[in-house]
């Protein structure tokens, strides 16, 4: 974050704030130092994907910038799976410094009931990346931009957050600017659709059932979502468990025409990460193959990571209506 006052349009509202006004809510960097990794527990013999099929939940959120009620519906036939909610969270939100309150939306989407792994990655296409269990989007970019000769984070500046066009795409962690997100790692959009870019913190908190592995979304391709901890031994229940490590990388130097480093820092875009294949625990998807306490027999499966990427970006089976461009460079 900046220490001069910032005026940003965060994805079509505007957000002004500075490092006195905005405080620790703005959060610019990844979620802190994580704790210990529990001790596994041993995934339940017997479970296939049937597993998420039937869950419906409704409760109040009475969070002072929710305050309404949260709804979310799961459900399996025949070789899909759909979810269906108003994408409201059903876990705190305290923090952030939001464009729009946050509102109700009309949730309806249907997933691969049985995945395949194509073994090839492509974008994820038209957004979002997945759903959390509570119904409330996967959505790790940002619609913000930057020309090449961009001179300023300040409106006119040669950047925009909202809708842009400019070949250096904005990160909302870890680089120049401030999106307002919460203590889970999210925000809205315009229209009020709450959305996480990171660690979706609150959903891990509610789910937690002593696992440490925890299931907290799918994926457009129908594949499993989990967050943080995953099996030192992917295939090995028993394993301890530990913090999964990306295999993307921040670039050691910019690369050409970037913007000046001394404006933008590295990590501002997503231009400035390189996959560096075994340098961590995931493949260029943010996924792995392996066991999980909800498919003891094994299958590919997304983690939300503390570091670039956060949300995969790219995905490695094929979405309903299709796949996408090839990934992020």
């Amino acid at each position: 974050m900046r220490a001069n006052p910032l005026a940003w349009i965060v994805a079509g509202g505007l957000v002004a704030c500075s490092l006195a006004s905005c405080g620790a809510s703005d959060r610019s960097t990844a979620a802190p130092v994580e704790p210990a990794p529990p001790t596994p527990t041993p995934p339940a013999a017997g479970l296939t994907a049937a597993v998420g099929c039937t869950l419906t939940y409704s409760g109040m959120n009475s969070s002072p910038k929710v305050n309404t009620t949260s709804n979310y519906t799961w459900s399996c036939s025949g070789t899909t799976r759909s979810v269906s909610g108003n994408g409201i969270p059903d876990h705190p939100v305290t923090g952030g410094n939001f464009a729009t309150p946050v509102g109700k939306q009309v949730i309806a989407s249907t997933f691969p009931l049985n995945p395949v792994n194509t073994g090839t990655a492509v974008g994820a296409g038209m957004q979002p990346v997945g759903y959390a269990i509570n119904s409330v989007k996967f959505d790790p970019g940002t619609a913000g931009t930057c020309r090449s000769d961009a001179t300023s984070t300040l409106p006119g500046g040669g950047c925009v957050a909202a809708a842009g066009q400019d070949p250096w795409r904005i990160e909302a962690f870890g680089g120049a600017f401030t999106f307002g997100t919460d203590e889970n790692n999210a925000h809205t959009q315009p229209d009020g659709a709450y959305h996480y870019h990171a660690m979706p913190e609150g959903v891990l908190t509610k789910a937690n059932t002593g696992q440490g592995m925890i299931l907290v979304g799918w994926a457009a391709d129908g594949f499993p979502v989990y967050g943080r901890y995953g099996y030192a031994v992917a295939t090995n229940a028993a394993s301890a468990l530990t913090v999964m490590r990306a295999s993307w990388q921040k670039k050691a130097a910019p690369d050409a025409g970037r913007p000046a480093v001394s404006i933008f820092p590295m990590g501002t875009f997503q231009q400035d990460y390189s996959y560096v294949a075994g340098s961590g625990d995931l493949d260029e998807c943010n996924g792995r193959v392996g066991v999980t306490p909800e498919f003891p027999n094994g299958i590919y499966h997304y983690y939300i990571t503390q570091t670039f990427p956060y949300i995969q970006r790219c995905l490695k089976g094929t979405r309903l209506g299709g796949g996408g461009p090839p990934p992020p460079p």
